[in-house]
């Protein structure tokens, strides 16, 4: 186990390499790529995590990440991290997306759970839980939709009483990813039933081989296991893993700001490689694409042009101090929706019916998905008229009334 005081030497050593000009910056990390990522490493970042083999490999390069500083450059230096600026961040993920280089292995860990902890934590969640987070030694997943709360998060029922020292957890969660390799959980409950929905949730941060925590994996339209239920059946945690204060478990679930501001360039990057791998695959094939395909494939090009000039502005006034769009996450999100279904669509009208029989044809089903995991596309809709456009809210039923 890394100890604090190596953390603070690799802090020290992270700053002085994130330290200077983007340009300084992304030399720094396309030189370090050069000289440790290996072909496996790709392959076993393609492949994902689902058999043990690439788990391993993905591991280990975890370990490498956080032994260079680019594990989290945009974390604080203190943690770990670079203290990375909003160009940095940028260069970061531009590079990694060009090498095909796998991040650390908490993608959900690092983005969410992390800076909850670094901002709400007490000084021993944090010493216990960054470290071995950001080096991929322990797996974090997160507790929060249900069968009856999914994008409505307030919604949730999983209950935790308090008796003595520990809480006593009794729900039902779903959708989890990572659930079947994770060694912790950022899990919501609800602590006071009396209060209205958006209060009375406390977050506890619970060791997944706590008795009486059943994980049953989910099979997915394209067959894979990504997804897991979890059933808590009488699970006692310590009084102590509660994150923050008890009752106001929403304000850690809204403390996604995050170190990451620059994240949302990884939805037009991946895009952006996607849409290469399908002109890529047609040249191929020898297929050349005419008519309203050829339309297609212009307009999904703009499309992804948009979206990265979007993000790219955005983050701009950000690195000039101007405070962040409230709705730029959720107008991103809408936007790659929406493209990452239609390029599935494209690409089987580009290839022809051959493609239904390749990798393709998983892409097709797969980004079904694309408009409900992570909000779905109603719930951003909202956000972005109420928040951003100033409409009035959507009604809600009243009391009395069926919804």
């Amino acid at each position: 186990m890394t100890t604090d005081m190596d953390a603070v030497s690799g802090s020290e050593k992270n700053t002085e390499h994130g330290a200077g000009r983007p340009e300084d910056f992304r030399d720094s990390l396309v030189e370090w790529l050069a000289d440790n990522l290996t072909p496996a490493v790709v392959t076993a970042g393609h492949a994902g995590i689902e058999n043990t083999e690439n788990l391993a490999i993905w591991r280990t390069w975890n370990h490498r990440l956080y032994e260079g500083g680019w594990a989290a450059p945009a974390w604080p230096a203190a943690f770990g991290g670079r203290d990375a600026s909003i160009d940095q961040q940028l260069a970061y993920l531009e590079e990694m997306a060009r090498a095909e280089a796998p991040g650390p292995l908490n993608v959900i860990g690092v983005s969410n759970i992390a800076p909850a902890i670094m901002a709400m934590g007490t000084d021993e969640q944090r010493a216990r839980y960054l470290v071995p987070m950001l080096r991929g030694d322990e797996i974090w997943c997160q507790g929060m939709s249900e069968p009856d709360a999914g994008s409505d998060l307030a919604s949730l029922r999983t209950s935790a009483v308090l008796d003595g020292d520990s809480f006593v957890v009794n729900g039902h969660k779903t959708w989890n990813s990572l659930g079947r390799h994770a060694d912790w959980c950022q899990l919501y409950v609800r602590t006071d039933p009396r209060a209205p929905k958006h209060k009375g949730i406390s977050c506890l941060l619970v060791d997944m081989t706590t008795p009486g925590i059943e994980v049953r994996p989910l099979r997915t339209m394209t067959g894979d296991l990504t997804f897991c239920e979890l059933f808590f059946d009488e699970v006692r945690v310590p009084k102590g893993a509660l994150l923050g204060r008890i009752d106001e478990g929403w304000g850690v679930a809204m403390t996604t700001l995050s170190y990451e501001r620059a994240g949302v360039a990884r939805l037009h990057l991946g895009l952006t490689g996607r849409f290469e791998e399908l002109l890529a695959e047609a040249r191929r094939v020898g297929v050349r694409p005419v008519g309203g395909v050829r339309d297609g494939l212009a307009a999904l090009y703009a499309r992804i042009a948009c979206m990265r000039w979007t993000t790219t502005r955005e983050l701009e006034a950000i690195g000039r101090g101007s405070q962040p769009s409230p709705v730029m996450g959720s107008l991103a999100k809408l936007m790659w929706a929406q493209v990452e279904q239609d390029l599935a669509d494209l690409a089987i009208d580009l290839l022809g019916p051959a493609a239904l029989l390749g990798p393709w044809s998983k892409n097709l089903n797969a980004a079904r998905q694309a408009s409900i995991a992570g909000g779905t596309s109603e719930i951003n809709r909202n956000i972005v008229a109420e928040h951003g456009l100033g409409l009035p809210r959507e009604p809600r039923p009243t009391a009395g009334t069926s919804p």
